[in-house]
């Protein structure tokens, strides 16, 4: 889903993983973005594949951060981020799925979630489990902060809104001159960063965001990006679903 606004550009773009395409099930993975004006907003949530309702999961926790969030500004974020998922997890408990109407049945809707909050060049980024955020200085790919995924004490193991201890796993990284950004699901952190997270493969990820800069044609951009992360080799590396919310703010 495309968007250009202003200088601001933003796309994002979700593929169904092998698996799920093998097991004729939905893509899990959710995205989404807001920009107001100096404010821009971009979610990225990971639907865990054990639960059975983690894509509603995604998908509440994506768009009601989306709407809350772009009214928000930068000194009350953190407060707002925490209030916009209590929300969400509200809505969940309500939800016509959740048959005992209980925080217990919330683990069946179960989600991770990366985002940013960017006023100008200036923001945050706030995350909970494991995917990836990348917010480039301006001018540099080498000048970079890196929001990693958080794991638990098994690798297959990571952390969600859902859960009745989620404001511990919470966690928050402000930014500042940055004119590029990138969120995106484990299905793809594989592809773009070395196994310590301190680096990130400049011949995979480079060549995407330049491609997407220079592509004014936001419908090959999006065609091409999907292509990338659907293709033969990218399959059989990563069974998973796999997405990437792109935003270039100057």
């Amino acid at each position: 889903m495309p968007k250009n606004s202003s200088n601001i550009r933003l796309l994002s773009v979700s593929v169904r993983g092998a698996l799920h395409k093998a097991n004729n099930l939905p893509c899990q993975d959710y995205s989404c973005y807001k920009h107001d004006k100096n404010k821009t907003v971009g979610i990225v949530s990971d639907g865990a594949g054990s639960a059975k309702y983690s894509r509603i999961g995604a998908k509440i926790i994506c768009q009601t951060l989306c709407d809350l969030l772009i009214r928000s500004n930068l000194r009350d974020i953190r407060d707002n981020v925490i209030k916009a998922i209590n929300i969400a997890r509200r809505k969940l408990i309500m939800h016509r799925l959740n048959k005992s109407k209980s925080t217990d049945e919330l683990i069946n809707f179960s989600a991770t979630v990366i985002g940013f909050f960017c006023h100008n060049n200036h923001g945050i980024f706030f995350h909970i489990g494991d995917g990836a955020g990348i917010a480039f200085g301006s001018g540099s790919y080498d000048n970079l902060i890196i929001s990693e995924p958080e794991n638990g004490a098994f690798s297959c193991e990571t952390y969600f809104y859902t859960m009745d201890d989620w404001q511990d796993c919470l966690r928050f990284i402000p930014f500042e001159n940055v004119d590029r950004l990138l969120l995106m699901t484990d299905g793809v952190t594989g592809f773009v960063f070395s196994d310590d997270f301190y680096k990130i493969h400049h011949k995979f990820l480079i060549p995407i965001v330049e491609y997407l800069e220079n592509e004014p044609r936001q419908t090959y951009a999006a065609k091409a990006l999907k292509n990338t992360l659907d293709d033969v080799r990218a399959r059989r590396l990563n069974a998973d679903d796999k997405t990437i919310l792109w935003a270039k703010l100057q």
